[in-house]
């Protein structure tokens, strides 16, 4: 198991004792992409200098990347590797492009996610599967909804005017990071959805969960236990939703260690993307077609869709449903806690290791 807030100085550091041309910089604050707080271990020898920017805890947005990556070329010399955490993604082939980067990749949210939810299996907290009764539909916790992130007010605007508000939902008055209030948001989304600010303004904002306020940064926990365990599926709005790019974080990973379905608003390909780490998904028991979309607001669209769907069962309809995709969900439970997952991670990180060692 990596430490995740070790994993620059005990998995990649001790690589550069052998390495002295090796220069490794990352971000420190976690969630930072600041060129003023990157962590630089300059190499040893600047002969034939590789220098390794790791830029794996956040998506790349191009403001972001452009100032940091001109601040860091000024500043430093050598042959510059980009290592991200996002696959396939046109926004790592544009920076490598632009700013002379190659490009490396590992998937460091999935280590996150093992090193953050250990120990759950092994606690009392997350009600067997096969003891609970289904009586909604979803449960959707949304903190972040602004900004790079405002695909969560699309999904919400479509759960809002569709009546689907039965089931545990979040959604702050203000978001939490920039102090943007919502009903200012969403008129920057009315050239897609021209009704959108009527449609906010008809619901009571801020939705919190019980005993919640304030919306806390939940990331490195989980939790709505008792939520979850009435609910058919766990709706996952992940960090990244548009753009050709494959970016999922450890929000994927709450309804599997919570033992539960799920519905995942991300880019084009992400169940796919997730199925090749080993995780089955459910589009045997529902229309998982939605991932296959190349429109970003189409898909969200139809993720809608299939909420409403699903809303329309009845309770009974929802347990079966429920009953039916246990197999799969006790397969990604096991092949989270049960090492599965953490092989197929091993594997891929060994392989960069080795990539950066030549």
């Amino acid at each position: 198991m990596i430490r995740i807030d070790e994993i620059y100085q005990n998995t990649f550091l001790p690589l550069t004792r052998t390495r002295p041309a090796m220069g490794l910089h990352w971000f420190d604050p976690f969630g930072s992409v600041q060129f003023e707080d990157m962590v630089n271990l300059p190499p040893v020898s600047s002969n034939q200098a590789k220098r390794y920017l790791f830029w794996d805890q956040e998506p790349l947005h191009q403001h972001a990347v452009d100032l940091t990556l001109t601040q860091f070329n000024l500043a430093f010399k050598g042959k510059k590797y980009l290592i991200t955490s996002e696959h396939e993604s046109e926004s790592v082939q544009r920076a490598c492009r632009l700013y002379g980067f190659e490009s490396l990749y590992y998937f460091f949210h999935g280590w996150a996610a093992l090193d953050w939810y250990r120990g759950y299996d092994r606690s009392l907290l997350i009600q067997p599967p096969d003891q609970r009764h289904i009586i909604r539909t979803f449960v959707a916790p949304n903190r972040i909804v602004t900004g790079a992130r405002q695909h969560r007010l699309l999904i919400l605007y479509h759960i809002f005017k569709k009546n689907l508000t039965a089931n545990w939902i979040s959604c702050p008055a203000v978001c939490p990071v920039g102090n943007i209030a919502v009903t200012n948001a969403v008129k920057d989304l009315a050239d897609i959805y021209p009704d959108i600010e009527s449609v906010f303004d008809q619901q009571l904002l801020p939705m919190d969960f019980p005993g919640e306020s304030g919306h806390p940064m939940r990331s490195c926990w989980l939790d709505l236990f008792t939520e979850s365990a009435d609910c058919l599926l766990y709706l996952v709005t992940e960090t990244v939703a548009s753009g050709r790019r494959l970016h999922l974080t450890e929000k994927t990973f709450k309804p599997i260690c919570l033992q539960m379905p799920f519905v995942l608003v991300g880019t084009q390909g992400s169940l796919a993307y997730l199925r090749s780490y080993g995780f089955q998904t459910f589009g045997d028991l529902w229309d998982e077609s939605y991932d296959l979309e190349t429109d970003d607001v189409r898909r969200v669209e139809r993720i809608a869709d299939l909420l409403e769907q699903l809303d329309c069962m009845t309770v009974t309809q929802k347990q079966a449903l429920f009953d039916q995709a246990r197999p799969i969900i006790e397969h990604n439970y096991q092949h989270f806690y049960q090492g599965g997952f953490e092989s197929v991670l091993w594997h891929e990180l060994t392989a960069m290791l080795e990539a950066m060692s030549v």
